[in-house]
């Protein structure tokens, strides 16, 4: 990962999530960044290592445009705060011990790569590396879409905590990955969107700390700039089982997962890869369904099941099936991470077909149930084939109103972005 780069077009974040306190009586350092979520292709599921949070096996997604799904991170650090505290979407978090500890390993390791804090215009140290740790942190965090739903909202947070210490820091890596390393200690995920485009977390373990254990680009997003993304909330609820849980007890007791682990995801990976540097669709959609049909039934293989997908689930799968069966190819392909909702994967040439099958059969909820108003516009008008819906109305009824919360249409996008100092989320007041 390098520094995060300006982002073009900052927005100011809601009221609501705007943090007052009280000026303090010395000088406070902030730095604000926003950070993307990821989708993944290739899913992670299983921890090898609890203590360094790394996983049984390689992973691959894609990151995803923070003009749609971002999360937005304020750092502050000043003498006069006693302690280091966190806020998520406005709220005050309590610092359970799991919290605590993901939390900490963040700060505490991007502060042990912090840099003396140079004035630009006398070049003068204006904080050393050593003051640093004398500060304590106030951490203020919001997403712009739901959170702990299976829309990797977790890996677009701590993805910003860690890009938003960098910069507070002026952090330097020792290797490179490191910081993907850290934040992958906060969530595992996280270290994917830490990097634009499709990116590969591998699994490591050859190294004793796990310091292997590293994202990496494997391609810009740019490179299949066609590619879009449909996605479906069709829960905005918090899930019932966690993904640590539930992956604590697939390890325990799936003998499924233990094969995928070790003989399905090495193959996976590379044809996945293949078909990305290849732009091959055909295979890459395929590679990404059955991926995500394998993980969810390692969920069924655990002991007691856990069921992630819902009826709604289901008739998304099917309605996607129907939809390529009628093509004759694939153009859309679903995935589903720890959650009911579906993200669909298609081409900017068939985005509008696709989301036109989708408003007739998932009825709109009321107004902004589309995040972008052009493509609604032009989905309402597609007319589409009568042997699609004549193939389609075999196998799937319409669904009623309610039964997709929302759709996200976005598509491939950057790495961390700082924001200007009017995007901070606390005012000293």
């Amino acid at each position: 990962m390098t520094k995060p780069k300006p982002q073009e077009h900052p927005q100011q974040p809601p009221a609501a999530f705007k943090i007052r306190l009280p000026p303090p009586t010395t000088p406070i350092y902030s730095a604000t960044v926003s950070a993307p979520t990821n989708i993944a292709c290739i899913k992670y599921w299983g921890k090898a290592s609890s203590h360094f949070n790394t996983p049984i096996n390689d992973s691959l997604s894609l990151t995803l445009d923070q003009a749609d799904l971002r999360a937005v991170t304020t750092a502050s650090c000043c003498k006069s705060f006693t302690e280091d505290k966190l806020w998520l979407n406005g709220k005050e978090v309590d610092m359970n011990s799991s919290t605590l500890k993901r939390f900490r390993a963040c700060v505490d390791g991007i502060r042990e790569l912090a840099s003396d804090k140079i004035d630009a215009l006398t070049d003068e140290v204006i904080v050393s590396k050593s003051e640093w740790k004398t500060m304590p942190v106030h951490i203020a965090s919001y997403n712009n879409f739901p959170t702990a739903a299976g829309l990797a909202s977790s890996a677009a947070g701590y993805a910003a905590l860690v890009s938003s210490l960098v910069a507070l820091y002026d952090a330097k890596e020792t290797y490179t990955g490191q910081f993907s390393a850290v934040a992958r200690q906060g969530s595992g995920s996280a270290c994917r969107s830490l990097y634009g485009g499709f990116v590969a977390w591998r699994a490591g373990g050859e190294r004793d700390d796990w310091s292997d254990s590293i994202a990496e680009q494997v391609a810009d997003h740019r490179h299949w700039d066609e590619i879009r993304a449909v996605i479906l909330v069709i829960s905005d609820k918090e899930k019932e089982t966690s993904s640590t849980k539930g992956m604590e007890n697939s390890v325990a007791t799936s003998r499924l997962l233990e094969y995928r682990a070790k003989h399905v995801v090495p193959q996976r990976m590379n044809e996945i890869e293949r078909s990305i540097h290849e732009k091959d669709f055909e295979a890459f959609g395929k590679l990404t369904m059955m991926d995500s049909n394998q993980f969810h039934a390692t969920c069924l293989d655990t002991y007691p099941p856990i069921f992630y997908m819902n009826d709604v689930s289901k008739s998304v799968v099917t309605m996607v099936h129907t939809y390529n069966d009628w093509a004759g190819e694939i153009r859309a392909a679903y995935t589903f991470d720890a959650g009911p909702n579906a993200v669909l994967y298609t081409l900017e040439k068939y985005q509008v077909e696709l989301l036109a099958l989708v408003l007739r059969y998932f009825p709109e909820v009321g107004e902004g149930y589309i995040n972008n108003a052009e493509l609604r516009k032009e989905a309402i008008e597609s007319v589409l084939e009568a042997s699609l819906l004549e193939a389609v109305e075999k196998r799937c009824r319409v669904r009623d109103v309610g039964d997709v919360k929302m759709v996200y249409c976005t598509k491939g996008g950057t790495g961390p972005q700082t924001l200007t100092d009017d995007c901070s989320l606390f005012e000293f007041v």
